[in-house]
């Protein structure tokens, strides 16, 4: 049997190693840093597990350039800690989550917030908000055997050399071993699965021109240029 088209592959590559990591599925945290929640906006009742997915061209890898959506007036940054899952696994208990990741990178949910915050007016999906092409920046995957997990440490994001972003892994509403138990409840798990798990406080508007970077202590950089 032939098939009409193929399916687009997106990798990511994986730091000291030629080989790539091919991505599955992108799936966000949203509202995990309590800070976070209270920029934003929300309530003290707004903290449940949130999630949202998107399409594997969201990938962007390290030292790209990126365009500003020309639908948005409000491009902004979100750095994440991201997983990458290495072994497929449903329901999975929280006490076995850290057996199924292959590795973390530093990632960068770009948002158009103006079009996010009309649509939560509206009751409507985040859809044209985050789940666009070019909109998940990720650095080179480190492996979990050589960062070890991580449960903590910093995260910082600087535009233009000015930190915007700094805070610690640890203020995490939902551990990484939470997150990943709570989506297998829900889908079964496969490796080439890519979790971004939530920003903390300080995202900001991007401008063209803007040089940002983001890292994680223990992981490879990130760097992306909004053209």
């Amino acid at each position: 049997m032939n098939y009409f088209n193929s399916r687009p592959e997106t990798s990511i590559p994986i730091s000291g190693s030629n080989d790539l990591f091919l991505v599955h599925r992108i799936f966000c945290v949203g509202r995990n840093y309590k800070k976070h929640i209270d920029e934003m906006g929300y309530e003290e009742n707004d903290i449940p597990f949130v999630f949202f997915m998107k399409p594997p061209e969201a990938i962007v890898t390290d030292g790209q350039k990126i365009a500003i959506p020309d639908f948005t007036n409000n491009f902004q940054h979100e750095a994440e800690l991201v997983i990458a899952i290495g072994k497929e696994g449903k329901k999975i208990p929280e006490e076995n989550a850290l057996e199924h990741i292959f590795g973390y990178s530093v990632g960068i949910d770009l948002t158009c917030r103006d079009i996010q915050n009309e649509a939560k007016k509206k009751g409507r999906p985040w859809t044209l908000a985050k789940s666009i092409p070019y909109s998940a920046p990720v650095s080179d995957i480190t492996p979990a055997d050589e960062s070890g997990h991580l449960n903590e440490g910093n995260i910082r994001l600087s535009v233009n050399g000015e930190i915007r972003q700094n805070s610690n892994l640890k203020h995490m509403i939902r551990s990484v071993p939470k997150i990943i138990s709570n989506l297998s409840q829900f889908y079964t798990l496969f490796p080439g699965d890519i979790i971004f798990t939530g920003t903390p406080e300080g995202v900001g508007k991007l401008e063209s021109g803007d040089i940002v970077f983001a890292e994680i202590d223990r992981l490879q950089p990130l760097t992306i240029t909004i053209a």
